[in-house]
């Protein structure tokens, strides 16, 4: 039954060319030297090469960017994997969204080759396609930082708007020497010279994989003994060593107060200086570890300060802060001055210098005080009074004041004066700090101000008194301010005193002095001279600030920082001034810069110290140095922001490969293990990411040369910072301090369980009992390697070689489970289901041997193996002092007995049940590998194969069933059997099919959201798998769906048979997703070009012609056999006589069956129809044409507007004219049962039906409805069921209709008892609706054209005009109604043309509108004034009734007033019927809404949607801004559909709804998903196809 399919057309993509290839010539001594390959050259390359023998599929990540051109705050980051083998980055923007608008698509990722440059673009224009997805394939070749935006044109004519910025970093390719495995076939750890043995390949490192162990380099020795530290490290499994800065060490001997640059520091060699500094020397070594051991290196970079003795800041003193070139500091300056002289001077004062009790303290803080005091530092706050005198005196004198121009000033008091000065310009230098009284008047302005203010003084004097009064105002905040930071600095003194002397856990400094003053000082004097000018030489010194704006620099205004002593200072190193680029400071940026360069060639990675206070714009230009000379250089970083946003910024920014965190930041083992659960677990278990979001594509080549690749598309939701997970840093405290000494092992072995970059500190392994002091420690490292005393180091060995071969074989699933203070980690390879599992007993409590609890751990399905066990005895927690070697605390390392794991086997499966021993204690590991019992290696394969030959050959009709079925819908074609599923917790899905499943798998997806009550509900049971196949196995009349039952049933009983239970929410995925996907393929492939080559949102529109045409056997289009039907929406209007509807149909065929190319189906419903013609019209309601209701005057002009448009848009449509219709009914028109033997017994040409309905109607229809009364319509009076139609033929408009009745879609009718509006209509419409003068102009031009070209076998219809009978053509009647539209419809903007329309003034509302209804009956004709959204159905299909200026003001009014998100309202809010919330079961005493009849009267339809998209396309491209560009209404439009298209893709239903209350609510009582409100929106996108095709 799958006919007509088509061949998936390329989607459109924007080529990148190769403008940087070079072409050849013949050789010359004048020819140019071709400059080296960079990796974006190599990359087009690739692309343009042809395909290698064996190549594997091309990557591609798609980025999805929102309307307008930026990515969601979701993927505001992505993180890409390092380019191995060139990818393609694919950006797509939905077609028609403003970003689209003469988009520019911007990135300064080098798209056409050549290096890097952060400040150059390179630009592709958008596609103006507004029917194909917009897709930009950028070809990814290198790692980096990069940023990217959309740039479009806005509503102003000639704006450019850029949307908002995406950043993209790409992981660098890092290799290394391979190693062999660390156990054995036996799982027996190995000993070095077998296990993790180097081996001679190089391997891809991926960033997970790292294991870096971090040493401060001068406790190594020199550089000579460096081998021995790169055995140990390489034999303790790591793969990185971060060594802390080699550089020249300044007087403090601190590794991050760097001396010089350029020189490492002479400590790392033996004999004489070396002429370069020591960078061979370096660069040797660390190639000795890379190659020789596997190593990589790592090291800091210091970007934000430098040693205080720095010698080259006498020459360069503009490279620090200075009260020269930062006035603002000069107050501080002084305050640091006065704190050093009176540290030198305690002894005179009497005070004590040696710092024992909290007396001591407060003794010096008083002196200290006073002296401040003294310093008057409140001079550099305020104006000075007796200058501001002098200063207006003068001016006074002078007679050259400035006139005030600002507010009125006179007669206000000296207060409000004051006030008004604050913060304006007449006041300067306030808040600069720049020297003392440098805060003034601008005199001139304030002489005109005090004189404008006191105009009752005229000499110099007083008013020079007066400004002084107001003066003395402005200064009282201003002390305040002085008095405010006073305080707050003198409170920081003293905290830092007491810290530094008297606090147990600090440093305890000793004896004040000048030299060891009082506290730190925040300068460093670096004159070269005693006379050297301190403004100069003075250099602020670096440090942090607690809980400070890391975008805020402290050194700067209006941070007063240094003057309120809140810097915790580094006294050893001096802040860099960098300015705002190298225009400010060019020498410290050259400096820097090669700094940064050398180190980039040296070593493979940064470490960015204090990353969080370096300029952001400083440390983007230096690693974009360091990426220019190492493309792949590894960037970690350690940030203290206190915002994951804020880390966001600077990981995109600065292109941070890996954020630091830190495992003893866990202050619980609850708190622990969400630290390893967010950082280390990568994937949960069972993640369904991979398997179910890819697809296969053909990409051609985004060079726009090379061949069509085949590619495995992959969506992108956005990425956290990639983690750098330490056990501890070499910062922070031991775990004997933090936790316990025991539980470094704990903590060491789960760390390395984390599919992360793993990290250590060398005084971690080896049990060091404290942080050591970088500063002043002078010893060196004690050399243990696995031996006994090597603390934890030789479990370490085997975990983190373990840690790097799961990375490498893809163990990226992982499963955390903490209980009490025990944390069990798991690792899982996802397609060979082997794992490891770790359990560890924390230690977070000193001295603690308690065993703790645990529950037995089960593993279902799965056995597991004991690999190794230990804990550890710590001997003493004292360590021996060594003056010369650093040690760690006595130990022992417990090797533990293996564990047998028994196997069991209860009712729900078998399993594997790990008991922990009875000696267990805190600190002790366990580990074992896991495999699953009955892994089946085949059968990701075997579930997804032979997809598409099931999918292939279904029908479309078949497919509705596979894909969806309402609950009513399933009952009926099931005989009750089978409903909608109801997943516990989550709720019943709205779909039997495949559609109702991927709603909530969509989301689980995504999120890999394991989480959920629906993947619950899997691993509990399998009564979702049966139900899914058993449904299509029930289905009668559509026998190909056997073959998708089988094919459903056969690889969910493969998966009930070999998976375990955690594992089903992923293969139930797999299963239901690849499914889903080959039958929406399958629909799209049957459809017309339009949708087969269409953006997503046309598709998921022609997909509703799927969703609302099925098999129902309760409704069908022949009355003695179930048959297709469309239904008019769902739920509620899913079977039975509900189900179908003339109206709805006809409405619904152009867009659900003719634009997708459905023309069979379209064809089945116009017959059947056409066979139940009676009284000159069709049935309102079908009822599976047993018993057909005849109450609706617009079903009939409908039907022929869809016939006309199927002659139109049909292969060979006009032949339908000439299909026989036999009649369910007599020629007499009796109503006779179905089966009658009267009916069907004769037949007519679909021609002959048209001919019936104008003829009729020009006749005059008079009846009563068949069976009229209670039991046809319990709600109606008895005169609604009197039909009545005639032509008016002075104007050609048919009229029809009473108060009573409700004759087109507008038809409630009233229910309420208790409200008195039972049996009447809402919306009565009674006279002649403005849609069905349009449908009959309509149909009346089409037949006249078809008459005239002989096609058409009538020419037009008898009618009595006059009292006589004649021939009255097709032309002639349309005519009738051309003429006399505007004047009977129009109601004209200005009231002095009213007497060119017919209109009553009185009952005008609003104008400049056409009228919904003319001639409504007596007692209503207020309600043809109503401005409802029908008059654009008119203008879609009689445009040339319509004055087109009038039209499009018209249309200009309703985008306006009726527009809303899902539709249209039904009535202008202004009216006073206007009530827009629909609510069925209301039962009031208000009439206007009890028993929801207001369903017209203002709630938002979606049908008319379509009507006005189409008719402003047509009047604003002939009259309006389309005229000139055709694109801008066309924007313009699409704007309309940005809601619809995000309520389809994220509605469980995947349709618009009938309707919603206002501003586009749900509505309870709307259908979910509506045939003509998907219809009329696909109707309008095939328009613009069309318009796109030309």
């Amino acid at each position: 039954m799958g006919k007509g399919r088509k061949t998936n057309k390329t989607k459109p993509t924007v080529s990148i060319p190769n403008s940087g290839a070079v072409s050849s010539s013949s050789s010359s001594a004048s020819s140019p030297v071709t400059p080296p390959k960079t990796p974006a050259d190599e990359g087009i390359e690739f692309f343009q090469s042809p395909i290698t023998p064996g190549e594997s599929p091309l990557r591609v990540y798609e980025l999805r960017l929102d309307i307008d051109g930026g990515p969601h705050k979701d993927r505001s980051y992505i993180r890409l994997p390092p380019a191995y083998v060139p990818y393609i980055l694919r950006v797509s923007i939905d077609a028609g969204t403003p970003a689209s608008m003469n988009g520019v698509f911007k990135t300064n990722f080098p798209l056409d080759g050549g290096r890097f440059d952060r400040a150059r673009f390179t630009e592709r224009k958008l596609p103006s396609d507004f029917s194909k997805p917009i897709q930009v394939d950028l070809p990814i070749s290198h790692a980096g930082a990069f940023v990217f935006w959309v740039e479009y044109g806005g509503e102003a004519p000639n704006e450019r708007v850029q949307g908002r910025k995406g950043f993209f970093n790409v992981d660098p390719v890092l290799r290394i020497k391979g190693r062999s495995p660390i156990l054995s076939s036996e799982l027996s750890p190995l000993p070095p010279k077998s296990g993790a043995v180097l081996q001679n390949d190089t391997i891809d490192l991926p960033l997970d994989g790292l294991s870096i162990l971090t040493i401060v380099s001068k406790w190594m020795g020199p550089v000579s003994d460096w081998k021995k530290h790169f055995a140990e490290a390489k034999d303790r499994g790591y793969t990185m060593i971060h060594y802390t800065p080699l550089q020249e060490r300044g007087e403090s001997d601190s590794p991050y107060s760097i001396r010089d640059q350029f020189k490492y520091d002479s400590g790392m060699f033996n004999g004489p200086p070396e002429v370069d500094g020591g960078k061979a020397k370096v660069e040797a070594i660390l190639k000795v570890a890379r190659e020789e051991y596997g190593l990589l290196s790592l090291t800091d970079v210091v970007l934000n300060h430098t040693a205080n003795d720095s010698p080259w800041l006498v020459n360069h003193p503009e490279s620090g802060f200075s009260p020269a070139n930062s006035p603002h500091l000069t107050p501080a300056l002084e305050l640091d001055t006065a704190m050093i002289e009176f540290s030198s001077s305690l002894v005179s004062r009497g005070l004590p210098s040696v710092v024992h009790t909290e007396n001591d303290v407060n003794a010096l803080m008083d002196a200290f005080h006073a002296l401040v005091n003294d310093l008057n530092l409140w001079q550099y706050y305020i104006l000075d009074p007796a200058r501001e005198k002098d200063s207006i005196k003068a001016v006074l004198a002078s007679k050259t004041s400035t006139p005030w121009c600002g507010v009125s000033v006179a007669g206000k008091s000296v207060t409000e004066l004051a006030e008004i000065l604050r913060g304006s310009s007449v006041i300067i230098g306030r808040g600069e700090l720049a020297s003392r009284f440098s805060v003034r008047s601008e005199a001139k302005t304030a002489a005109g101000f005090i004189q404008a203010a006191f105009t009752g003084l005229s000499d110099a004097g007083s008013l020079a008194d007066a400004w002084v009064r107001v003066v003395d105002v402005i200064n009282v905040p201003l002390y305040q301010e002085w008095e405010e930071d006073t305080r707050i600095a003198i409170d920081n003194v003293k905290n830092r005193l007491k810290y530094a002397r008297l606090d147990e856990n600090g440093p305890k400094l000793g004896e004040i002095s000048k030299t060891n003053p009082l506290v730190e000082t925040y300068f460093t004097r670096c004159g070269p001279k005693p006379d050297s000018d301190p403004l100069v030489y003075s250099l602020a010194n670096n440090g942090w600030i607690w809980a400070a704006d890391p975008l805020q620099n402290f050194a700067l205004l209006p941070s007063k920082a240094y003057l309120r002593r809140e810097v915790i200072v580094w006294g050893d190193c001096v802040k860099l001034r960098y300015g705002s680029g190298p225009q400010d400071n060019p020498w410290l940026w050259s400096h820097m810069t090669k700094y940064v360069e050398n180190l980039a060639v040296s070593f493979d990675g940064f470490r960015i110290d204090n990353c969080h206070s370096t300029p952001l714009h400083v440390g983007v230009a230096m690693l974009d140095a360091g990426r220019v000379v190492n493309p792949d250089l590894y960037v970690c970083a350690e940030l203290f922001t206190g915002s994951e946003e804020m880390d966001l910024l600077f990981v995109k920014s600065l292109g941070i490969n890996s954020l630091i965190r830190e495992s003893y930041n866990g202050w619980d083992a609850k708190e622990f293990s969400r630290l390893l659960y967010r950082h280390g677990v990568n994937k949960p278990v069972g993640s369904m990411d991979d398997a179910c979001l890819t697809s296969i594509e053909e990409i051609p080549s985004p060079t726009g040369k090379g061949p069509v690749r085949k590619a495995i598309v992959t969506p992108l939701n956005g990425s956290m910072p990639h983690a750098l997970l330490y056990d501890l840093t070499h910062d922070n405290e031991s775990p004997l301090h933090k936790r316990s000494a025991e539980d470094a092992l704990s903590t060491g072995a789960l760390v390395t369980f984390s599919y992360s970059a793993i990290g250590s500190v060398k005084g971690f392994d080896d049990l060091y009992p404290k942080l050591l002091n970088l500063v002043g420690e002078k010893r060196k490292y004690e050399l243990t390697g696995l031996g006994e005393n090597s603390g934890v180091a030789r479990v370490k060995r085997v975990l983190n070689s373990l840690h790097l071969e799961m990375v490498l074989g893809g163990y990226e699933e992982g499963h955390v489970h903490q209980e009490n203070d025990y944390i069990v980690l798991s690792r899982v390879q996802p397609g060979t289901q082997k794992g490891y599992l770790l359990i560890a007993h924390t230690g977070f409590s000193k001295g603690s041997k308690d065993h703790g609890y645990i529950s037995p751990i089960k593993l279902r399905r799965t056995r597991a193996k004991f690999i190794m066990g230990a804990s550890i005895d710590i001997l003493s927690n004292d360590v021996p002092e060594d003056p010369k070697t650093l040690k760690g605390l006595p130990h022992k390392l417990v090797e533990m007995r293996p564990v047998v794991v028994p196997q069991g086997l209860d009712a729900e499966s078998p399993y594997s049940e790990i008991i922990v021993p009875e000696y267990f204690p805190p600190g002790s590991i366990m580990l074992f590998e896991t495999h699953s019992q009955e892994h089946d290696a085949t059968l990701d394969e075997f579930v997804v194969s032979g997809v598409q030959e099931v999918f292939y050959n279904l029908g479309l009709v078949e497919l509705n069933a596979v894909l969806y079925r309402a609950d009513g819908e399933e009952r009926d074609a099931t005989n009750g059997q089978f409903g909608v599923y109801d997943v516990p917790g989550h709720g019943r899905l709205v779909y039997c099919g495949l559609e109702g499943w991927m709603h909530p798998l969509r989301h689980i997806m995504q999120h890999n959201d394991l989480g959920h009550s629906l993947c619950e509900h899997l691993r509990q049971g399998t009564w979702a798998l049966d139900y899914v196949h058993e449904r299509l196995s029930k289905v009668q009349g559509l026998p190909n769906l056997a073959g998708v039952a089988k094919w459903l049933k056969e690889r969910f009983d493969r998966v009930k048979a070999t998976v375990p239970p955690f594992l089903r929410p992923k293969y139930f995925a797999l299963i239901i997703s690849e499914a889903y996907k080959a039958a929406r393929r399958s629909v799209v492939e049957q459809c017309s070009e339009f949708v087969l080559t269409g953006h997503d949102f046309t598709q998921d529109l022609a997909l509703c012609s799927v969703q609302m045409h099925g098999l129902v056997k309760s409704a069908s289009l022949d009355p003695g056999k179930a048959t297709p039907s469309l239904a008019a929406g769902l739920p509620h209007f899913a079977s039975g006589w509900a189900r179908c509807w003339g109206r709805d149909v006809f409405i619904s065929l152009r867009g659900l069956f003719l634009t997708t190319g459905n023309f069979e189906g379209a064809k089945k419903h116009i017959l059947a129809f056409a066979s139940t013609l009676k009284h000159g019209l069709i049935p309102n309601l079908l009822d599976s044409v047993r018993k057909p209701r005849y109450n609706s005057r617009d079903s009939p002009w409908w039907m022929v507007q869809n016939i006309q448009d199927y002659v139109n848009m049909a292969p060979d449509g006009l032949a339908i004219l000439s299909e026989t219709v036999i009649r369910r009914f007599p020629k007499d028109e009796t109503w006779v049962e179905w089966d009658d033997k009267r009916a069907y017994t004769y037949s007519s040409t679909v021609a002959e039906i048209i001919q019936e309905i104008l003829q009729r109607h020009a006749a005059g229809i008079h009846f009563r409805e068949y069976n009229a009364g209670p039991d046809l319509d319990m709600q109606m009076s008895d005169e609604g069921f009197n039909i009545d139609i005639e032509v008016d033929w002075g104007t050609g408009i048919i009229f029809g209709g009473n108060a009573f009745n409700c004759g087109t879609w507008m038809d409630k009718m009233g229910e309420s008892q208790k409200a008195g509006t039972k049996g009447r209509p809402g919306t009565p419409r009674d006279g002649a609706p403005v849609e069905i003068t349009g449908l009959v102009k309509s149909a009346l031009t089409w037949l006249d054209g078809l008459s005239s070209k002989s096609k058409f076998p009538f020419k037009g219809v008898q009618a009595t005009i006059d009292g006589k009978d004649r021939l009255v053509t097709y032309k002639e009647w349309a005519d009738l109604i051309q003429t006399s539209f505007e004047k009977c419809y129009y109601v004209p903007l200005k009231p002095a043309e009213d007497s060119k329309y017919n209109i009553d003034p009185k009952l005008v509302n609003r104008r400049g509108i056409y009228k919904d209804v003319y001639g409504s009956g007596a007692t209503r004709e207020w309600s043809d004034y109503q401005f409802r959204p029908n008059f654009p159905v008119a203008m879609t299909v009689a445009p040339e009734l319509f004055d087109a200026e009038h039209g499009l003001q018209a249309l200009q009014l309703a985008d306006k007033v009726l527009r809303s998100p899902l539709g249209m309202k039904t009535l202008d809010p202004l009216d006073m019927q206007y009530r827009p919330i629909y609510d069925n079961s209301n039962d009031s005493m208000d009439a206007s809404i009890a028993k929801g009849l207001n369903y017209h009267n203002g709630p938002e339809w979606g049908w008319p949607l379509g009507y006005f998209l189409r008719a402003y396309l047509d009047f604003d491209s002939r009259v309006g801004a389309g005229k000139k560009d055709v694109k801008i209404t066309l924007h313009r439009l699409h704007q309309a559909l940005l809601a619809p298209r995000n309520h389809i893709q994220n509605d469980p239903w995947a349709g618009i709804p009938e309707l919603t209350n206002e501003n586009g609510q749900y509505c309870s009582d709307s259908c979910n998903t509506q045939a003509w409100s998907a219809s009329t929106l696909l109707d309008f996108l095939e328009i613009v196809h069309k318009m796109d095709t030309k």
